[in-house]
């Protein structure tokens, strides 16, 4: 009777977990269509409106391909399954997150990038990138309006002993208005990121042009440099030091963009921002020279209290913001302290999104209308 029922209850079971794949199989719309993200020509990755993801890959000699991006990504990803033709497709297991995602491929063992989408620089290596749509898109994308233009720089660096890159992007009509000047604003990548990311990842050029189009900032001009040196590559983290940084931002880049671009150059009309490690770098920094700074911003990159604040130039503005997924009640309290204690505060939450370019896009776009009053 026991083995009876057993074998019953494993029946059940089954069925049941038949009858719920079914279930869940069935509700994936099939709507999807390739990521804004893919090479061009390239019909995979795909997205559908639930903001599912499936992948295609031909490789005909794998035994084995799975996709880094998935439901808990470290739990597993996205498993493929060989077709005949010697394909691998496969689609994530449930919905992931708006916004930007960072994934690779793991053949046999091996990290590749996926074949079909755009690399971005990214957890210390070019990555593959997915877009997953946003419903609030609408404020980075690309639009009919007046663009700005981002461009390379080459700068001397002796405290590195070498020429150093960073990004400039300069509002629409700088060219044209030849005696008007702007405020700066620093924006600093991550951990594992490099200069390019605001623009390529963060589309920090088009949130710009879209808040300037609509009249909702102040036209300023944005630098973005590599946050490391040469002699500060970590492995975590941890063992990262800001000071050898701190003296190519402040002693070599800014006397740089100030001398080749038509800046407000004093400190009422510069700011310093970053996500993540750029936040930490934009906490030390700010802290230890309040000479240079009047705006302070850390995007998931932690936050300030009163007592280090004390005795030096009071900031015009401390932006503090993380997505609701990572520690937003650290961030809210943060900003209520600051603010008894006499200091313009200001915390925004990201609602449903964690430490990822979403959070910091939606940080961006608070943060700029707020900048040089």
């Amino acid at each position: 009777m026991k083995i009876k029922m057993l074998a019953v209850a494993f029946a059940t079971v089954l069925t049941s977990s038949v009858c719920l794949a079914q279930a869940n199989q069935s509700a994936v719309i099939e709507d999807f269509k390739p990521s804004t993200c893919n090479q061009p020509g390239q019909m995979y990755p795909q997205v559908n409106s639930q903001g599912y993801a499936r992948f295609r890959v031909v490789s005909p000699q794998a035994q084995s391909i799975v996709v880094s991006l998935g439901l808990g990504g470290a739990k597993g990803g996205t498993p493929l399954t060989k077709a005949e033709d010697g394909s691998w497709m496969g689609t994530t297991a449930g919905p992931m997150d708006e916004g930007f995602h960072y994934y690779h491929l793991t053949i046999d063992g091996g990290v590749f990038n996926d074949p079909g989408a755009m690399n971005y620089y990214g957890s210390t290596r070019w990555e593959s990138g997915i877009e997953i749509p946003a419903h609030d898109k609408d404020f980075y994308a690309l639009k009919d309006v007046p663009h700005g233009n981002v461009q390379q720089i080459l700068f001397p660096s002796k405290s590195t002993n070498t020429s150093r890159r960073a990004f400039v992007y300069t509002p629409a009509g700088y060219d044209k208005n030849a005696k008007t000047k702007y405020p700066v604003l620093y924006l600093q990548h991550g951990w594992g990121e490099d200069e390019t990311a605001w623009s390529n990842q963060g589309h920090a050029n088009l949130i710009m042009d879209n808040l300037i189009a609509e009249g909702k900032i102040k036209p300023f001009i944005i630098v973005m440099t590599y946050g490391m040196t040469n002699d500060a590559k970590p492995v975590t983290i941890g063992s990262f030091s800001y000071v050898p940084f701190q003296t190519v931002l402040v002693d070599e880049l800014i006397p740089y963009v100030d001398a080749n671009f038509r800046t407000l150059a004093n400190k009422e009309n510069r700011a310093m921002a970053g996500l993540s490690m750029g936040g930490m770098e934009t906490h030390a920094i700010t802290l230890a020279r309040p000479d240079v700074f009047s705006y302070y911003a850390l995007l998931s990159g932690g936050t300030y209290n009163p007592a280090e604040l004390k005795g030096k130039a009071t900031p015009k503005l401390i932006f503090i913001s993380c997505g609701s997924r990572e520690n937003p009640d650290m961030v809210k309290k943060a900003a209520v302290t600051l603010k008894e204690a006499g200091y313009n505060a200001v915390s925004f939450v990201s609602e449903n999104t964690a430490h990822e370019f979403l959070t910091w896009r939606r940080s961006l776009k608070e943060l700029a209308p707020m900048l040089f009053k």
